[in-house]
């Protein structure tokens, strides 16, 4: 019918917006109408009249608009569908056929400062899609590339030789750190001759002077208990054996250097070492460059950055390298990927891909700070969501326990503030807003976490083992059992545009709209006291089914379910 026998064609199938078209819709025929020079609507209607549909369609499909196909599916084949669904541990989503050794790039922060605000959105986002990829079957490496390396560790760590205290207050908290970091550089400003004591010490660093790579580690020893415990509470997977950072790149950076200069790349400028990737201008629209050694001897961003895409590449094999950062890092990634093109450190079969977003913003639009200006400390942040959370569930379920109440204030709102993150689209700001993102209405983590929550009590209600119903055969009596299968069906087709968009309110929107779904399906189907037993038996199986997708798909997120709210 479109005269293409081996070219695969895209026929643009989608879920129907509106069930009075029917299922699914398929736009294809506008395209290959126009490749091929004939009129879309009479392309549509000649494969319609070309495919026998008896097993696949409960009619014949109807050509509308300007060459759309709608389709209704027989309905002996979508319970056959549904009931395969529920039997499926991994609930319709494929493996992929070739996995890949994907290095995820997340986190981030700095040896001797607190976590803030600022690292939220790289950390979450970050998480949430090394878990999908590896649910998907890729082998991910995650990558926590900390700040442990540079002049500022010259000037704490003078400051610790010459202040033993400081050395003492490493065993505390991280504020002991920013204490530390605060007064050293309040010396380093004032004092001239503590300054020059810490640029000397920063040879000595670099040297691998014994006393001072000591004070070294103390410093990145204090700063990982302070990330591990921020990773903790966040429930983020990020661990020792996922750090490598500056200081491990710091003895590969020479060579970096070298290579680039045989490669034929790197000018001088005033004794600076500068690479131009092709393709990039400055504002006066002049070749745009990228400093891979100073003038001084000292490397940049781009040299480690450089380094350790190299490394990821010829020593992890990676063939995926995802970098989530903010959006003001654009262009810097852009000339690194351009770069690693350019002298072939990077192959074409090798993606490089870098998963931008925007700001946390606080209710006047402005970056998310608290009243006296200051930078909002990610631990704190938690701290308040677990409070809050912990005040509504208090209200909601005076009854439990402490500790239930504990479990549950943490379910909720780091699942919220979670949620709220993931939600949005991720190269946009977005307003940090409390009663928002707690709401158990709307599309939020609560009312996820609660869909959930009031599947699960049907079966409580009922006495009933929900995992008695994993497989049972599915049945379509009614609009909603149908409404609700189709539902469950394009799970899989949202994890998957996740790994391929690398963006995670796909899942967000998804998982929303099944959730609201259910409660549609609840409605207007009675489970427990259904009609018969066969339709009880089939839409108990359907909630169950619709708890283990909302469940793995939360999961897949990062936000965590409970079975009492």
């Amino acid at each position: 019918v479109l005269g293409h026998k081996e070219e695969p064609i895209d026929v643009g199938l989608r879920p129907s917006g509106q069930p009075r078209f029917g299922d699914y819709q398929a736009g294809f025929a506008m395209s290959m109408g126009k490749k091929l020079g004939r009129p879309p609507r009479a392309l549509a209607q000649a494969v319609v009249d070309a495919v026998d549909w008896s097993d696949l369609c409960e009619k014949l499909p109807e050509v509308a608009g300007p060459g759309f196909i709608n389709f209704t599916l027989a309905r002996a084949l979508l319970q056959k569908l549904a009931t395969h669904l529920g039997r499926d541990e991994r609930l319709g989503v494929e493996p992929i056929g070739t996995p890949r050794i994907v290095v995820v790039d997340y986190s981030s922060p700095n040896v001797a400062k607190a976590m803030h605000v600022g690292h939220l959105r790289s950390t979450i986002i970050g998480d949430c899609l090394a878990r999908v990829l590896g649910f998907l079957g890729d082998r991910v490496i995650r990558q926590n590339h900390i700040g442990d390396w540079g002049t500022q560790f010259g000037m704490l760590i003078q400051h610790m030789v010459e202040q033993e205290s400081g050395v003492q207050n490493l065993e505390g908290e991280v504020g002991d750190l920013e204490r530390l970091y605060q007064d050293a550089k309040r010396r380093f400003d004032a004092e001239p001759e503590f300054a020059d004591r810490a640029r000397a010490r920063v040879v000595q660093l670099q040297a691998g002077d014994e006393e001072t790579l000591g004070k070294w580690r103390k410093l990145v020893e204090a700063s990982q208990r302070h990330f591990e415990h921020v990773y903790h509470r966040l429930g983020v997977h990020l661990g020792r054996d996922d750090v490598r950072g500056e200081s491990f790149y710091n003895p590969l950076l020479a060579k970096v250097v070298v290579d680039l200069e045989s490669h034929g790349k790197v000018k001088l400028d005033q004794g600076a070492k500068v690479v131009y990737p092709q393709g990039f201008k400055n504002p006066e629209g002049l070749p745009a460059g990228m400093i891979v050694q100073k003038s001084d001897g000292g490397y940049l961003y781009a040299t480690t950055d450089l380094a350790a895409a190299r490394y990821r590449i010829e020593e992890l094999g990676g063939t995926r390298l995802v970098y989530v950062t903010d959006s003001r890092q654009m262009q810097h990634f852009a000339m690194v990927f351009q770069a690693l093109r350019e002298v072939g450190w990077a192959p074409e079969e090798v993606s490089l891909e870098h998963v931008p977003f925007g700001m946390v913003l606080g209710p006047d639009r402005k970056p998310f700070k608290t009243r006296s200006g200051d930078t909002i400390k990610l631990i704190d942040l938690l701290d308040e969501a677990i409070r809050r959370a912990g005040d509504i569930a208090r209200r909601k379920n005076p009854e439990l326990s402490e500790e239930q109440l504990g479990d549950l204030a943490k379910a909720i709102g780091i699942g919220a503030i979670k949620y709220a993150d993931l939600s949005n689209q991720r190269i946009k700001d977005y307003v940090f807003d409390w009663d928002q993102m707690l709401a158990f209405d709307g599309n939020t983590a609560p009312y996820l976490q609660n869909a959930y929550v009031r599947i699960r009590s049907i079966f409580r209600k009922g006495g009933l083992d929900a995992a008695e119903f994993m497989g049972q055969s599915i049945l379509l009596a009614e609009p909603g059992d149908r409404l609700l299968t189709l539902k469950l069906l394009e799970f899989g087709t949202a994890v998957e545009a996740v790994s391929r968009t690398l963006e995670p309110h796909r899942l967000c929107g998804y998982l929303y709209d099944l959730a609201t779904s259910y409660h549609r399906f609840y409605e207007q189907c009675p489970v427990l006291t259904a009609e018969t037993e066969d339709i009880r038996n089939s839409r108990l199986a359907l909630s169950h089914l619709a708890a283990r997708t909302l469940a793995l798909g939360l999961d897949l997120l990062g936000i965590d379910v409970v079975e009492r709210m």
